[in-house]
């Protein structure tokens, strides 16, 4: 989640409301559940500026607000699953390799403030490549070069320009050669919410975006759900695609108390959103469990080609200590929700290798620890029949006497029964792990050969935090060598509490090649002009 307020400015506020229903048992899948929703929604989107408006300032900047989190050091190495290190080698195959967004754009374009963490999004096609961190965005040429920006992120959202937003990502969709991205809202009171979706449809990033809202508040009105303790916020919203709708799941947090309702999965009709309709169709989902707990980050898979399903991972860790069980779901009927239908929703439990919460990571030059995060699922794909995902974990290296931070990866074979997902089985599974160093926040994309790239940064305390990649090849049961890519210039500001929150890739849309984005600290030129704010990210384009 962005830490910041920001001042609101809003143009064609349209609110979109949808329902919460209970999960049913599905006879179907005795080992799972099948959820059913309602829909609801109108909305008229409201139309952007043009590129470069979003640079002069409508108020002051209004500062910082921080969540801070406990970093725990490394434990004795028990208890985790233990992995094979992997080399750290020159790398290879890169057909590309720039710095994108840094923390000196984020400033530049937020009148003085400066954030952190970045959480890219990244989406490419059409012969463009668009960034968007927590501040700002910039669109350049495949090659790196610089189209335009870097710009306040809020413009393609038609926010205020210090409007409180966060986690934004974004998606080429070469089948409607439309852009879409989505981002979190508060308003300046933080006394309501929104999930922001943002849509292009003209091919070129740098023209005017239009926006939906999704009202997230949890306060009723006429037909949304109304929870106690709220008004609320749906917390990083993700982002996923298939033929008929895009899906954004969120964590939904009380803005002031202590409620969490956890996980809220939105199906987002893509015929409305390309065409600007008036009448925006979605379907809701709330209260859902999994596993015998409340379930939460349920990650959406971007999806290539034509599948049966739309299909989501989530990790299941309810202690927060390891847990061996990955939540696998799937939502059917998805092309009901562009005329008001309803789409089912089905899960079921998956055994897998063993996870949990990685430790904080040392840096080169510093006592203090870069926070490495959780254990939630990361990224989310579907390919030629498989669905893949990723998440960080702490492991045990042979050897080494404390746990290491590193990721965990599944490649995952659904398969539907009568309309819900009825099975499924890991084709392929590992780790990524450095011997010595630490392994934060992997994303990771296959291509249809059946290889991937995994992108995440590499920090130790021979390492400054670098960006980082390995690859791994059709039929190969582990990733091959970690290439260190853009190697960190010096150490994170020990006085910043976070770092990542997530990388992010995506396929290109020729299938030919893997597009990366992950954190690292860049050169001086690329950081805050004083000095307090270090961090950058790395974009890369990897050969299948």
């Amino acid at each position: 989640m962005r830490t910041e307020f920001r001042f609101s400015l809003v143009v064609g506020w349209a609110v979109v409301i949808a329902f919460v229903l209970a999960p049913a048992t599905s006879a179907a899948s005795p080992a799972g559940s099948v959820y059913e929703s309602a829909t609801v929604g109108t909305a008229a989107p409201s139309s952007g500026p043009s590129l470069g408006s979003h640079l002069a300032p409508p108020a002051p900047a209004h500062g910082v607000r921080r969540i801070p989190r406990p970093i725990s050091a490394a434990a004795p190495a028990t208890g985790s699953p233990q992995a094979t290190p992997l080399p750290l080698s020159e790398p290879t195959a890169l057909l590309a390799s720039f710095n994108g967004v840094s923390s000196r754009d984020s400033a530049l374009t937020n009148f003085g403030q400066e954030f952190e963490p970045p959480d890219q999004g990244l989406c490419v096609g059409n012969g463009f490549v668009v960034e968007m961190v927590n501040s700002a965005y910039t669109v350049y040429r495949p090659d790196g070069t610089v189209l335009a920006g870097p710009f306040n992120v809020n413009g393609p959202f038609n926010e205020g320009l210090n409007e409180f937003t966060s986690d934004p990502r974004c998606y080429f969709d070469p089948t409607t050669h439309t852009w879409f991205a989505t981002i979190l809202s508060l308003n300046p009171e933080f006394t309501a919410s929104s999930l922001d979706v943002a849509v292009n449809a003209s091919g070129d990033p740098t023209k005017p975006w239009s926006t939906y809202r999704i009202d997230t508040t949890g306060l009723g009105g006429k037909s949304g759900p109304k929870h106690p303790g709220c008004p609320c916020f749906g917390d990083q919203p993700t982002l996923g695609i298939d033929s008929h709708n895009i899906y954004v799941t969120t964590n939904e947090f009380s803005i002031l108390g202590p409620q969490f309702y956890g996980a809220q999965i939105y199906a987002i009709a893509k015929k409305d959103l390309v065409s600007l309709s008036p009448t925006l169709h979605f379907a809701h989902f709330g209260n859902l469990s999994i596993g015998g707990a409340e379930a939460a980050s349920v990650q959406p898979a971007l999806s290539t080609g034509t599948p049966s399903a739309e299909f989501f991972l989530s990790s299941l860790d309810p202690t927060g200590t390891f847990d061996q069980r990955i939540g696998v779901w799937a939502m059917t009927n998805g092309a009901a929700v562009a005329s008001g239908g309803k789409p089912t929703l089905s899960s079921l439990v998956l055994g897998a290798e063993s996870y949990g919460v990685p430790p904080g990571a040392e840096q080169k030059g510093a006592s203090s620890l870069l926070d490495s995060g959780d254990d939630r699922m990361q990224q989310v794909q579907y390919i030629g029949g498989s669905v893949w995902g990723e998440l960080d974990t702490a492991l045990t290296i042979p050897n080494d006497p404390a746990q290491r931070a590193g990721a965990a990866w599944f490649q995952v074979h659904p398969v539907l029964a009568n309309g819900v997902i009825g099975a499924a089985q890991i084709k392929r599974q590992g780790y990524v792990a450095v011997g010595g160093d630490y392994v934060l926040y992997p994303a990771l994309q296959a291509t249809s050969t059946g290889a991937a790239a995994m992108v995440m940064t590499v920090s130790g305390r021979t390492h400054f935090p670098s960006a980082a990649y390995a690859a791994l090849a059709p039929g190969a049961t582990s990733f091959g060598p970690v290439g260190i890519v853009a190697p960190g210039s010096t150490k994170y500001d020990p006085e910043a509490e976070r770092w990542g929150d997530y990388s992010w890739a995506v396929l290109d849309p020729t299938g030919s090649s893997v597009w990366l984005a992950t954190e690292y600290v860049p050169p001086k030129s690329s950081q805050t002009a004083d000095g307090l704010r270090d961090w950058g990210t790395r974009v890369l384009d990897v050969g299948n």
